[in-house]
């Protein structure tokens, strides 16, 4: 079982922040490399999101959607995350170089959360919940949204 000391419940879910991985095209990871990183490499008791989606589409639940995540301080205690694998360019700039798939993906997961907690208010990127994070997550989330017909509130 995955160890889950010191871990929050979150009281309040109120959005949706997506992130990407950063990562270049060419790596094919998900939840097992980023939980890796996380906790051996950060320290954190779990992965910090609770949802990743895998070059292909899949959608992998990482850290249980109850709990707190750690993703974004602002807004850890009110918001679930959503990461996308990806987003950086071979180079190390950002890129949106995100598949179909997991575009596909991410607009049923959106929707999905959305049904099953109907106090979110809004679905914003990184980038607009932390100043440092300007490219996070790699593609412009507000015009998806509307392209999408995603109806935020």
């Amino acid at each position: 079982p995955k160890k889950e000391s010191n871990m929050e419940l979150r009281k309040k879910t109120e959005m949706i922040v997506v992130h990407c991985a950063a990562t270049k095209p060419s790596m094919d990871i998900g939840y097992k490399e980023i939980r890796k990183w996380h906790v051996e490499d950060n320290g954190w008791d779990d992965v910090g999101y609770h949802y990743i989606i895998k070059r292909d589409g899949t959608v992998e639940v990482a850290r249980a959607e109850a709990f707190q995540g750690a993703h974004a301080p602002a807004v850890n205690s009110k918001s679930i995350a959503i990461c996308l694998v990806g987003g950086m360019a071979e180079d190390g700039g950002a890129e949106n170089n995100f598949t179909l798939e997991q575009f596909l993906s991410l607009k049923d997961l959106i929707k999905k959360i959305k049904m099953t907690n109907p106090n979110i208010v809004e679905v914003v990127g990184h980038c607009d919940v932390q100043d440092n994070k300007p490219n996070c997550p790699g593609f412009n989330l507000k015009e998806w949204l509307i392209k999408e017909d995603i109806n935020v509130a």
